[in-house]
């Protein structure tokens, strides 16, 4: 019997308990959003530190984070010599709100008929919480290399990680950094991730009046904000949907590994019959290696409270993707700089800066990551696909700033087909938990020379 199948013997006789502590961990509304109560957070924080307990780490302690939740750490001891991963992963999920249109309890975990788990944070990131826990129990005491956990708790919003990282690099150094907070596209389909996009985003608010005015009688001549903020984001894509202004045009543009499947694609982004794509190129090109803009929300009145009234300020946020090898303090500052250049009517603009995200690229030739990659081949016996991935991960760029030379490997069991990540019926397959149990405990042998 090859190591795998022994790996992947010991990992299928665990998975009742790991599934048993997923459902446990999905039934803490571990929303750390501002506004949302804070005790199932900190409630959240201590059940991992007994879940590592339980996995047989030592020493399991919640952190302190400056403004910010605590984070989980350990430091668990391996061989002289040996190197050094760090686990990571995060406990706080996103809100899970009835209009949303959940089919269940967003916060009891059901099993249905597909076999997935359904749960908000079942996939994003407590598979990732599991998934390192059964790679502690099939590990077992006799660890092959020094391991060390990192477990934050405010990952979905506005994280104060990345200073503290930053501001103990000892303890947070190195040999390798394993991120367990994203996936492959399909179930059954092993892909690690090469390169994430940044996140880089402001406000704009827009004024035209002192007050607002009645519609019928200053309309047509004094200009509403919300018209003349209209007329601003529209400037922000060119006729084909690319996100095209100065700063930003021709940035990127090309993706050289695995393409996106289409199909995977509409079904994950739930984009409705008939509606066309945004942009030009390739799938891939569009997702992993052009920048994009959205307006993530804007303060203003609904339609259940608008009267006939010309509106004197409106604000929008606004957040852009960019892609890796691009500056994201420059990219930043070109959003704002176009922004301020846009006075239809001569209004007044004004853009505030929210944050930057950096984006990164994974040099493949790093020997973890070739590691990562032949566990992966093997837990899964298929060959492994170099996907890139839109969402954002700041507390990589710090990581990097720790232990320059650290490979970072970027896998879970998060699939792009079906998990809904951040939307109603969030689910995770729990074959794919158990996969990933498996080529992580292979990568961890491998990387440390057993």
């Amino acid at each position: 019997m090859s190591d795998a199948d022994a790996l992947a013997k010991a990992a299928a006789d665990l998975m009742p308990e790991v599934i048993a502590h997923l459902e446990e961990l999905v039934r803490i509304p571990s929303v750390a959003f501002p506004g949302f109560d804070p005790e199932p957070v900190h409630r959240m924080g201590q059940a991992v530190v007994d879940l590592f307990t339980a996995a047989g780490a030592t020493d399991v302690a919640l952190l302190d984070v400056p403004d910010g939740y605590p984070c989980v750490f350990a430091d668990l001891p391996g061989p002289e010599g040996s190197p050094t991963v760090l686990l990571y992963a995060h406990y706080d999920v996103q809100p899970a709100p009835k209009e949303q249109g959940w089919s269940s309890e967003p916060f009891e975990p059901v099993t249905k008929e597909d076999g997935r788990i359904y749960g908000r944070g079942a996939a994003d990131d407590k598979s990732g919480l599991v998934m390192h826990y059964g790679t502690l129990k099939l590990l077992g005491p006799d660890r092959p290399c020094r391991i060390k956990l990192l477990v934050e708790g405010e990952e979905e919003t506005i994280s104060h990680l990345e200073a503290f990282v930053e501001a103990n690099p000892e303890r947070f150094a190195a040999d390798a950094y394993v991120i367990g907070d994203i996936g492959p596209q399909e179930v059954g389909k092993p892909g690690i991730t090469t390169a994430l996009r940044g996140d880089v985003a402001c406000t704009v608010t827009v004024r035209t009046l002192a007050n607002p005015v009645h519609s019928g009688l200053f309309g047509g001549a004094a200009p509403d904000a919300l018209t003349a903020l209209i007329r601003i984001l529209d400037t922000l894509h060119d006729e084909d949907g690319n996100t095209s202004f100065p700063g930003v045009e021709g940035v990127g543009g090309t993706w050289v590994g695995a393409e996106m499947d289409e199909q995977v694609y509409r079904d994950g982004s739930a984009i409705l019959p008939g509606v066309e794509f945004l942009g030009t190129g390739s799938l891939s090109d569009r997702l992993w290696a052009k920048p994009s803009v959205t307006v993530l929300g804007m303060d203003l009145p609904n339609t259940q409270e608008a009267s006939n009234v010309l509106l004197p300020e409106v604000k929008a946020k606004l957040s852009m993707r960019i892609v890796p090898g691009s500056d994201g303090e420059g990219q930043l500052e070109a959003l704002m700089s176009h922004l301020r250049s846009q006075r239809p009517w001569n209004v007044e603009v004004e853009v505030e800066r929210v944050k930057v995200g950096h984006a990164f690229a994974v040099d493949e030739s790093h020997p973890a990551v070739v590691a990562a990659e032949e566990a992966l081949s093997a837990a899964y016996g298929a060959s492994v696909e170099s996907i890139g991935s839109g969402a954002s991960i700041p507390l990589v760029a710090s990581l990097q700033k720790v232990s320059p030379g650290a490979a970072i490997i970027l896998w879970g069991a998060e699939d792009t087909a079906k998990a809904r990540i951040h939307a109603s019926d969030e689910s995770v397959d729990p074959k794919e938990i158990e996969r990933m149990i498996v080529a992580q405990t292979l990568f961890i042998e491998k990387f440390a020379g057993k």
